[in-house]
């Protein structure tokens, strides 16, 4: 009865105050339900341990993931879990007792064939398949009861210091996706991954290791999402651990923070010479941001998430972040605010001059807001972009604040990159588990910035930072040339304005011995700046051999990960499943498949497949998956509503009260 109470309260209560939603909460991740058949309910990830070595601005990431079947039956588990955007993962191992079977890179479909195979043939044997850039999912078969399986699987990626901050994440969860079912979008499976609640303590141990390597002295290694002991051997060498106190804590990001002494960055080409092909990476450091008070009004355009997800502790500090940039808004602009979940509304048909009236109309309007329903976000870009403008040629920025959890990134990149010429975009990921692929995605392909803000105490830094941004870009109509040196296959191909003091990064092949120079050419300010790098004092090194990796996932982030036109094009396929089989590189169509060629269950042996539940991020309400709530959560929810809302719930529920006692 209380079930059924609770099913009609909830659906009374949303009437109440969401207003032309069409979510379909059953296409939301929901909790495993457990039945009364505890070998089901035997959970087999055992532990996820990451060991990171840093050495100068390239990380090398071995993460090892135990699998333990506890139960009486053989078990197939199913993992999801995230990792870095750029991560290029070169290699897979499974470990079973003494034997170890390195993983072969396929094709993806054929990879999923050789895994059916060896499953329905009783042998044990894992699959990794990327699912997004920064979302894997990783199946083990034939566990047999008592069996521990090791898979390790290792990655590279560039960290790129901003304002002299190097910093390294390691995402823990993935964040729960909110799935429209007319979405086009492909390979949404992972978003049906099962969901601890809130709160509730990860079946699995989790833990990292961090070594950083630098020919400059380390300092102010820290980490505000984590409590770590550091210890340094030297100035050049620090090791990072999370304390015991924090082990277990896989429900947020882990980042680390460290600084280089001295100048934080010098310009620089690295080489490797690999068989046939030769490779460079060029560091480039642009000038110092520039001062200038003859700023142009511009026009901002806020999207804010007010979607279930956004419920409680990310919609709290989207509203302090909100009140932060309006209020600081010159007289001189005009802005715009657009609320979203399954529907969408806006403060006015047409910006507003940022006047003190507005600033205050605006505020107001966030701080009623709740969060509930579904998150449709291409609606709300589409209405936002489809805005008619204030003055001809001003200035429009788009503003998201949301935490990305969605299936549509890809199409999303898409409309604003048809629409590029409309406006910048500008994205602010809230919560400790973002979705960083369609933050940086936004990003990058709208020429912004993507801005992070894992707690609240974060909120007014960052909305500083992107003030200071957006005002004036470090370097802008950027262009590159070279001179002597005979590079090709360049990566990127346009190198978008600099937005904030980080070095520009070219990633390319060359051919024949190193020669000739690099030349940057962009302005900052109104001033022409030239920069010239020698390549020739510059000598290949065998220890450079992660450029290879490197430069053929940052191929595929241009080829793939941001493009929409030509995602289902075979020819287009074709060119990401060679480049994956030649680099031996996880793509979304090449996989790594590991087969035990020693049957442990014969063809009649019952296997059972258990979906490894994930970790809710830290600070997500149980709304994100559509969880049943408590009363209590119930009542806390609606005592946060505006009077007239909370009048309406108190009667909802009495007359739901009233129905169910005449019925039971």
């Amino acid at each position: 009865m209380k079930n059924l109470l609770l099913c009609v309260l909830c659906c009374v209560f949303t009437r109440l105050f969401a207003q032309n939603e069409t979510a379909d909460h059953s296409l939301s991740p929901y909790f495993l339900v457990k039945t009364a058949t505890p070998n089901v309910d035997a959970l087999p990830l055992k532990s996820t341990i990451a060991d990171v070595k840093i050495a100068g601005t390239i990380a090398d990431v071995t993460v090892r993931q135990t699998y333990q079947n506890k139960g009486s039956q053989p078990l197939e588990c199913i993992y999801v879990f995230p990792a870095s955007t750029r991560a290029a993962v070169y290699a897979m191992q499974m470990k079973v007792g003494k034997r170890i079977i390195n993983a072969r890179i396929r094709e993806k479909q054929q990879a999923r064939r050789e895994y059916e195979a060896a499953k329905s043939e009783g042998k044990r044997t894992s699959l990794l398949e990327q699912d997004r850039p920064n979302v894997f999912q990783m199946n083990v078969a034939n566990i047999l009861p008592n069996d521990v399986v090791e898979v390790t699987l290792q990655y590279t990626e560039m960290i790129v210091p901003t304002e002299g901050v190097y910093q390294f994440v390691y995402p823990t969860t993935v964040g729960p996706r909110y799935n429209n079912p007319q979405n086009t979008g492909k390979n949404n499976a992972f978003a049906a991954t099962p969901y601890l609640k809130k709160g509730e303590a990860t079946p699995f141990v989790f833990d990292i290791q961090v070594h950083v390597n630098s020919g400059v002295p380390i300092q102010n290694i820290h980490s505000k999402t984590h409590w770590i002991d550091v210890s340094q051997s030297d100035y050049y060498h620090a090791v990072a651990k999370l304390k015991n106190e924090d082990g277990g804590r896989g429900n947020k990001d882990f980042v680390l923070n460290y600084q280089l002494k001295g100048e934080h960055f010098q310009s620089g080409v690295m080489l490797y010479e690999h068989k046939d092909e030769n490779f460079f990476l060029a560091m480039i450091q642009p000038p110092k941001t520039v001062k200038n008070d003859q700023i142009p009004p511009r026009e901002y355009i806020f999207i804010v998430d007010v979607s279930g997800s956004m419920n409680g502790f990310p919609l709290n500090v989207s509203k302090k972040l909100m009140r932060n940039l309006i209020n600081n808004l010159r007289k001189s602009d005009f802005f715009n605010v657009m609320l979203f979940s399954g529907g969408n509304s806006v403060l006015s048909e047409k910006s507003l001059p940022a006047t003190d009236e507005n600033i205050q109309k605006a505020i107001q309007l966030i701080d009623y807001q709740q969060g509930g329903g579904g998150t449709e976000l291409l609606p709300a870009m589409r209405r936002a972009l489809a805005l008619p403008r204030t003055e001809k040629g001003l200035s429009r920025s788009m503003i998201l604040v949301t935490d990305g959890y969605i299936t549509v990134e890809k199409e999303s990149f898409e409309l604003i990159r048809n629409n590029l010429n409309q406006c910048n975009v500008f994205a602010f990921g809230i919560g400790s588990g973002v979705n960083r692929y369609l933050m940086e995605g936004l990003a990058h392909v709208g020429q912004g910035e993507p801005f992070i803000i894992e707690n609240d105490s974060a909120a007014d830094a960052q909305a500083e930072k992107f003030r200071k941004y957006i005002n004036t870009p470090v370097l802008s109509q950027i262009k590159y040339k070279m001179e002597g040196f005979n590079a090709y296959d360049i990566e990127p191909l346009n190198v978008p304005d600099v937005m904030a003091e980080r070095p520009i990064i070219l990633f390319g092949k060359y051919k024949g011995k190193p020669s000739g120079s690099i030349v940057i050419e962009g302005y900052s300010g109104r001033k022409l700046i030239k920069q010239t790098i020698n390549v020739g004092q510059n000598v290949a090194d065998a220890q450079n051999s992660a450029l290879r990796y490197l430069w053929a996932r940052e191929k595929l982030r241009y080829l793939d990960d941001f493009n929409q036109d030509n995602s289902d094009d075979s020819t287009h396929i074709q060119q990401v499943v060679d480049l994956g089989l030649k680099y031996n590189l996880l793509t979304a169509h090449t996989s790594f498949v590991a087969v035990d060629e020693t049957p442990v269950v014969d063809e009649n042996g019952k296997l059972v497949t258990v979906k490894q539940p994930s970790a809710l991020p830290e600070g997500v309400e149980n709304t994100a998956v559509g969880a049943d709530f408590s009363f209590e959560e119930v009542f806390e929810m609606g005592s946060r509503l505006p009077s007239f809302m909370w009048l309406g719930f108190v009667l909802a529920a009495a007359v739901v009260f009233i129905f169910t006692r005449k019925m039971f």
